[in-house]
């Protein structure tokens, strides 16, 4: 039976098309991973995508032993399950008992890793050496560079204090000055995060009498940040912001960290000196010494491994 490039061997019928069941806790986050291998999927493989909200706990529990899945009713049988966040595990289970296909889990899951097909693990949760688990550099997401990319656009991330990281707005607004005063012919735009301090951002929107776009996160539609990423020849990010230092480098950017404060050495600074050292991002401090960002080894395309990886496994 020839199925052609067709991920339907996995269920044994020919179709020209690939059916994902993309289950979500809506988590932005989450979303933008499952959104990440998804597209990346599209771009190599005919797929038809269904995103299905995660039930509770309780009731995908009841399901998975139940053997059904009243989510995915009317859909077509999947071929592959793509799971993100702890909520959605056990959805993933039952929607695989109860209709088949392939099970992904995107991020270290909270359960037993055998229980599922695949897991796509960051390389700072230490996956462990398993057939049935890849690690990535950071989690996925749909980062991809832009041809309207222009070589005196820079863009700055600024987030806030978090569990791994304090806050020193005194600092960062110092490290900001440096670069501005360093960097005339450069037209810069900056956005905040939700975690931004409302004293950081006061003084954040200072700096538009500089120049600079300054562009509040409640003032942006979804993606945005996104978009001007992939546009721009330079990213500096605040260190707490380890998302988008990955999504920075999967966009092709020169990046840059802007120091904060560390609570610690976590896994989470692990996986940044990690970066560091590979030559992929340029601290402040290092800035400083050189005045200039370094270019990165290589472009990251996580998703795209990945998506390539998946279609080995199971495509064929």
């Amino acid at each position: 039976m020839d199925c052609g490039q067709s991920l339907k061997p996995i269920t044994g019928i020919c179709s020209d098309m690939t059916i994902l069941w993309l289950v979500t806790d809506n988590k932005p986050g989450h979303r933008s991973q499952l959104h990440g291998l998804a597209q990346a999927l599209a771009a190599r493989t005919p797929v038809d995508t269904h995103w299905i909200d995660a039930p509770s706990g309780r009731a995908a529990l009841w399901q998975w032993v139940g053997g059904r899945f009243p989510p995915g009713a009317g859909l077509p049988d999947p071929d592959l399950i793509l799971v993100a966040g702890h909520r959605t595990h056990l959805a993933g289970l039952a929607a695989r008992r109860a209709r088949g296909g392939k099970l992904v889990a995107l991020m270290r899951p909270s359960l037993p890793l055998a229980w599922f097909d695949l897991c796509v693990i960051p390389q700072h949760d230490a996956p462990p050496a398993r057939a049935n688990v890849i690690a990535t550099r950071g989690v996925l997401n749909t980062a991809r560079p832009s041809a309207e990319r222009a070589a005196d656009r820079g863009l700055f991330l600024i987030g806030g204090p978090s569990k791994h990281h304090g806050w020193d707005s005194a600092g960062l607004l110092a490290q900001l000055d440096a670069i501005l005063t360093a960097t005339p012919g450069m037209r810069w735009t900056l956005t905040t995060s939700r975690r931004t301090p409302a004293e950081t951002e006061s003084a954040l929107l200072a700096l538009r009498e500089r120049g600079v776009d300054v562009r509040p996160v409640r003032d942006t539609p979804p993606g945005w940040a996104m978009e001007q990423v992939a546009r721009s020849a330079q990213a500096w990010v605040s260190e707490d912001s380890v998302s988008m230092v990955y999504e920075s480098l999967t966009a092709g950017a020169a990046t840059g960290l802007l120091a904060v404060p560390r609570l610690g050495e976590t896994r989470i600074a692990a996986g940044v000196a990690a970066l560091q050292r590979e030559g992929f991002v340029t601290p402040f401090v290092d800035w400083q010494r050189t005045g200039r960002l370094s270019t990165p080894p290589e472009r990251l395309a996580e998703a795209e491994r990945v998506a390539e990886a998946v279609l080995a496994r199971f495509g064929a």
